[in-house]
């Protein structure tokens, strides 16, 4: 499909100025196909992948609608989980840059209550956040919908498998008059439609395959019985040597006994899961995705929606009952035009789920073959150059990135290339250090101080 570009739509002279600084200038498929509805102000929706350009799509909507002389929540995106609200809110605040005072807030579970009590209480005019803070908000009064004019249902999909169906309906009973909603899902379960028909008014329907192509993911199934399946992904391993990668298992049990038999075996790898404590959990991701942890080992349901650069290989320790979502995990991998590598194993009882992918890709699989594995480790696992500092002073402190590379470079002597990337949370901070230097960079951090405070710091595993 050919794409437009973003002057054709009714969009304020400011607004694509800003876009242009964002470096969008022509608009992805999603986009162009739901933007002229989302803009008329009609319901949309859009069967769309996780880097298709959704959260633009919606966001340009959102403040195309958005009266700055409000003071009140006019718009509210629900999401699965608290990292995808935290990047659906970073998008949304960019795309609001063209214009003065728009609040964009985010109230996910996990975090203190009472800090978004007072971020309420200053008003806002988007909220972005997951749908049991958004019920529990609600049900104490702390938040309003009554001048609600956009509802937005985003990874739709995701949180009715994370049982926030009755949740979802709760939040929408508090809205009291007409809106737009907006629903996007990768995939389209039956529970999708019905959720759609009581949500939604006559919507237009939008369907936009992955953003980019599987061929550049060089894809393996390799077959195992019985106990072999830990040998087997310790060969992988130990044969494709991938820099990153993210391991799917089925249950979240399996998931913390996989990370665990992994770093019994000496790689730095972590579990992601629903049992995850949210302290824990912002950790695990930070490590990983600032290449201080190389594995991954994840449910479908808690690797949705990060966002992974340059990620070498995805590998299913179990395979996917939905081939949809088989095509989903494999299509972390490869992107930007990038190498990609798809590993999974499967048991002759699994033939069929085989068979299932096939028919979906409309193409055969590649059988790989165990005996062919080479141990080209030969050792031990190489220990990931960047190590995770963790520093106890955030943004309620004031902390930006640019003080804690200034107390690095500047006053303990780093070289700014022994610096990597810096995640700034409410009441912590986070910065990867080459692993050689992190030593020096936690005791300068014990001993001196920043922005005037002494500041605890500790190196993360």
């Amino acid at each position: 499909m050919n794409t437009a570009a973003f002057k054709s739509l009714p969009l304020r002279p400011a607004m694509l100025k800003n876009l242009a600084r964002m470096g969008f200038d022509q608009m992805t498929p999603i986009q162009a196909q739901s933007l002229p509805a989302v803009l008329a102000g009609d319901d949309v929706i859009a069967r769309a992948k996780t880097g298709s350009g959704k959260t633009v799509a919606f966001g340009l909507g959102l403040m195309h609608r958005l009266n700055v002389q409000i003071y009140r929540v006019q718009s509210l995106v629900l999401c699965p989980t608290r990292e995808l609200a935290d990047q659906v809110a970073k998008v949304l605040r960019q795309l609001a840059r063209f214009t003065h005072n728009v609040k964009v807030l985010t109230l996910c579970g996990g975090m203190p209550f009472g800090p978004q009590i007072g971020s309420l209480e200053h008003g806002a005019h988007i909220v972005v956040g997951t749908p049991g803070r958004i019920q529990e908000h609600l049900r104490k009064g702390t938040l309003k919908l009554d001048n609600l004019s956009s509802l937005v249902l985003d990874e739709a999909d995701r949180m009715l498998d994370m049982g926030f169906a009755d949740a979802m309906r709760d939040v929408v009973s508090y809205i009291p008059g007409p809106r737009q909603t907006l629903l996007f899902s990768a995939t389209y379960p039956l529970e999708i439609e019905k959720i759609s028909n009581e949500f939604q008014h006559n919507p237009l329907e939008v369907t936009v395959e992955s953003t980019h192509s599987h061929a550049h993911i060089e894809q393996y199934i390799y077959p195992t019985e019985g106990n072999q399946r830990p040998a087997l992904l310790l060969k992988l391993l130990r044969h494709y040597q991938p820099a990153s990668t993210v391991i799917f298992c089925n249950t979240k049990k399996l998931c913390q006994e996989i990370a665990d038999q992994l770093c019994e075996a000496g790689y730095y790898a972590s579990a992601i899961h629903g049992d995850l404590e949210q302290k824990y959990r912002d950790q695990v991701l930070v490590k990983f995705a600032n290449r201080s942890s190389q594995i991954l080992v994840a449910t479908d349901v808690a690797a949705r929606g990060l966002d992974i650069d340059d990620l070498s290989a995805v590998i299913n320790y179990e395979l996917s009952r939905d081939p949809e979502v088989h095509v989903h995990r494999i299509g972390r991998t490869g992107r930007a035009g990038q190498q990609g590598l798809a590993l999974s194993l499967a048991s002759e009882k699994e033939l069929y789920k085989v068979e299932a992918i096939e028919d979906y890709q409309q193409a055969p699989l590649q059988w790989g073959k165990p005996d062919e594995l080479l141990d080209r480790q030969q050792g031990e696992p190489g220990r990931p150059a960047m190590a995770t500092v963790m520093l106890d002073a955030g943004k309620k402190q004031k902390i930006r990135p640019g003080d804690i590379l200034g107390a690095l470079t500047k006053d303990a002597g780093l070289n700014g290339q022994d610096i990597g990337k810096i995640d700034i949370f409410d009441f912590c901070a986070y910065v990867a250090v080459r692993r050689t230097q992190a030593r020096r960079a936690v005791d300068h951090f014990r001993n001196g101080k920043i922005k005037g405070r002494q500041t605890k710091a500790r190196q993360l595993r």
